[in-house]
Order: C-alpha cells, then structure tokens, then sequence
C-alpha cells in the first residue's frame, strides 16, 4: 500500500468530476486526485448522454433515408436496416475517443488519475481499491461527484433475461421486437424515438396519467401524438405489476402485465425485450467505510445533503451533481463542480446560475426547456405573457420536412422580462441556450430582437418570433 497526499480528492470521474478535478488543479492551483471505479466520464459518457444520442443520430439517418422519396431521392424503404452490430461498435469508437480527450485534459491539468473503488475512511483519508492492490489517499478535501444509477423497479419478473435497465440496453447487438418500454419519462423517450426509427415495435407504459410528467403539458402532448403516428403504442395510468416468460405456444420470450388505474382492468403486452425505465437513485452504495471517522455525511434517501457551498455536514467533504438528489444533468452537475471547487478554494463562487437549467429531450423532434412554464408562472401569482411561434412558418423547418413544432416564449407582463421558454422543434438543444443567457441577464423580448440572426436558419425562428 502507498500513501499519496492531496488538497483534493475527487470521487467519480463523471462530467462534473472531471470537470471539477480540471478547474481545482489549473485554476486553484491544488494538488488535485481524480478516482474513477470504471471508465473516464462516467454515466453520460459511459451509458448515457453520448451512447444515446449516437444511436439516435443513426435513427436520424435513417428516418432521413425514409423521408428521402419527397425529395427525389428514390430508396425502397423495405431495403433499409440497421445493423445493431455496427452501431454498437462505432458508440464504443466514439465513446473512446472521448475518454481519451479527457485523459489529456486531465494530464494536461496535471491530475492525478486513480482506476478503483474508493472506500472513504475519514474526511482525511480513502481507502482505493485498484487492480493492482490498494492505495491510501489523504487529502485535506473529498469532493463526492459519484452520479447514479439505475432504479431497480420491484416487481416480480424483473430479473429475466431480455429485461435491461437503461445502461445495459445500449450494450445489445441485435434489434429485438417488440419492446416495451416500462417508465414514460426522458430516458423511455429517447429510446422510443430511437428503437421506433431503427426498425423495432414500440409499446411505452407510463404510471402517470401523462408522459413527460415534470415538463410543459403541450410538450407532452404534441410528443406523444408524432411518436403515436410512427407506431408508438401509449399506455398512460398504466400499473406495472409483473414481467413473465411468454407462453409455449407465444412468439415472443416475454410478457408484460399491467392494470389501467382508471379502469381496473388487467392488460398483458408481449414483447422480445423490455426496458425498465424509472428514474435513477444516487450511488452512494460501499462509499463509506463503516468505521468512517468522523460520522457520515447526513443523507436523505440516498442522497447527500449538502449546503449552499455544497459541503456537508462533515467538514471538508463535499458533494455534486447525482448523488445530491439535485437536478440529474451532466450540465448542471459540472457547473457545480465549478462552483464547488471554488467554494474548497476560499474563493467566491463563479457566477453561474444553477438556478437556470436548460432541459432538453433528444427525440424527434427535439425537445428543450428553460425556466418558468406557463403552469409554474400561476402557481407562484406571477402574471405572465405567452409569445408562440409555430415552426411551419420557418424556411429551414419547411424545406428539411421539419415543420411540426412550436417555439413559446413567457415574458414577465409588466417588463417584457424573458421568464421561460419551451421548444419542440429541430436543433431545440442547440438554441435554447439562447433564453438561458436571456434569463439570467434578464433580457426582454426587444432585447432578444435586437440582434440579426442568419437566414435561412432554425435559429432564425426566435429573431422572426421576437421582432
């Protein structure tokens, strides 16, 4: 065993990890160490944000290969596949290349990078287990940025094979139909779009009474009906009470049964493979030694609690992103990384506004959000106005057959003050930044239309919306 001393210890390897372990290092100048129990880039870069959106830019391809005959573009759709394997494959190429991107940053920054499991002791010390043995760490500062994972829904039948939760579905190589896909928020989307694109037979369960729950209802909405017009079957207030193997005779391995909450009646749904998305829970798991000295950090159902400078409740251990129960964004945990390496440098905080999170949806159309909805705005007595704006009048969304969409902008009544926006159209998470910088600069509308945007563009939409 060695024993390697640090000002900081960064647990987790994720974006707001890295990003944290980067900016202490090069910005603040502090012996920085960065330990990571499987891969650099953690969940979003692993089994998230960038495997997803690479299939779905495959489902993009191939949507655009169907769409091709109105543009002169003649392909029998019937000779259109995917080839699973394939894609597999270059999700891993791109995902590598990333994890070397961030390999040199980290050198480049000068930290130290530790492959194993961390074991905290102390708020002095972790206990790393690697490959090779284990390795004591001491450090005057542990910064937790450990993400989460998967929630494991508790029903019977869960753990048949051909039942994956969202990280493992991105590791199959072969196209199975039908799939259902248990748990109607962003992440159950997602692979809608994506598998419904790809080839495969779709059937999404959601318990809530709508899908997309915590975002616009006409987000929700609309949503629901472009997927449904491309074979996506919806059952919303739908109970999921067992997953089991199909029957002999059955041409599928499973089957899915659930009760509709407003009818009471009992429907069962066949399917090759079922998705399990519902949520994700903070990894917290063997974190601590059991002896750890001082007490463990306070938690709340698995999470940790922290203050405003994100420290806990045991001095000099501080927590980001995931595993504080916050908002689960690669985004905002690494604008908190930055912030809090700030904060464990005794400097001010930075001035960015965690207040102000953009949320996007990589389905098609996208999807993206930013501040108050219109619901929010009433709750709180806030009297708002509603600018909409409806994608079938822009050049770039007609001539790329990307029409259906609407952009909706809520204003502060008295002011013109950008409060919201909610998008649902092409390149949506492109240009919702945008109404961020507004929001926390408090712009209003006049202000956004003061400046020339290029024609023809999708971005084009908020100069001719706003003007």
């Amino acid at each position: 065993m060695s024993d390697k001393e640090y000002d900081l210890a960064v647990i987790g390897g994720g974006p707001g990890g890295y990003t944290a372990a980067i900016a202490a290092s090069s910005k603040y100048g502090l012996k920085t160490v960065l330990i990571e129990k499987e891969n650099i880039g953690g969940t979003c870069l692993g089994h998230g944000c960038i495997p997803t959106k690479t299939y779905l830019s495959a489902a993009d391809e191939v949507q655009a290969i169907k769409n091709g005959n109105r543009l002169g573009v003649m392909v029998n759709e019937a000779d259109v596949r995917i080839d699973m394997a394939k894609l597999h494959a270059y999700k891993n190429e791109v995902v590598g290349k990333l994890q070397d991107g961030i390999m040199q940053a980290l050198t480049h920054a000068k930290v130290d990078y530790v492959s194993g499991t961390a074991s905290i002791r102390s708020n002095m010390a972790i206990d790393v287990k690697t490959g090779s043995g284990s390795e004591l760490i001491k450090t005057s500062k542990i910064l937790i940025a450990t993400g989460s994972e998967p929630c494991k829904l508790p029903i019977k039948g869960v753990d048949l094979p051909h039942v994956y939760n969202s990280n493992e579905m991105l590791e199959m190589t072969e196209l199975m139909s039908p799939l259902v896909i248990i748990g109607g928020g962003v992440i159950g989307l997602e692979f809608a779009s994506m598998y419904s694109a790809l080839g495969a037979q779709v059937v999404v369960l959601e318990a809530m009474d709508r899908i997309l729950s915590n975002m616009d209802r006409d987000l929700a909405v609309n949503l629901k009906q472009i997927l449904s017009k491309r074979s996506v079957k919806f059952h919303t207030g739908a109970e999921v009470s067992e997953i089991s193997k199909a029957g002999f005779r059955a041409t599928t391995a499973l089957e899915v049964k659930f009760k509709d909450k407003k009818t009471e009646t009992e429907t069962t749904v066949p399917a090759q493979t079922v998705l399990v998305a519902v949520g994700r829970k903070a990894s917290t798991e063997d974190l601590f030694d059991k002896n750890c000295i001082p007490t463990i950090p306070s938690m709340e159902r698995g999470r940790i609690i922290v203050n405003d400078r994100y420290e806990t409740d045991v001095p000099g251990i501080f927590a980001i992103g995931d595993v504080t129960g916050g908002i689960q964004l690669a985004h905002m945990a690494s604008a908190e990384g930055l912030n809090a390496v700030a904060a464990i440098a005794g400097k001010e905080q930075l001035p960015i506004r965690t207040d102000v999170v953009p949320a996007c949806v990589f389905t098609d159309p996208e999807i993206a959000s930013v501040g108050l909805t219109a619901d929010e705005a009433k709750k709180a007595g806030i009297a708002v106005k509603s600018i909409k704006y409806v994608t079938g009048a822009n050049g770039k969304s007609v001539l790329t057959g990307q029409e259906r969409g609407f952009i909706r902008i809520l204003t502060e009544s008295e002011t013109g003050k950008v409060l919201g926006a909610q998008m649902m159209c092409a390149r949506a998470s492109d240009m919702i930044g945008e109404f961020s910088s507004a929001i926390v600069n408090g712009l209003t509308v006049d202000q956004i239309s003061m400046a020339i945007r290029p024609h023809p563009t999708f971005n084009e939409m908020i100069w001719e919306m706003t003007r």
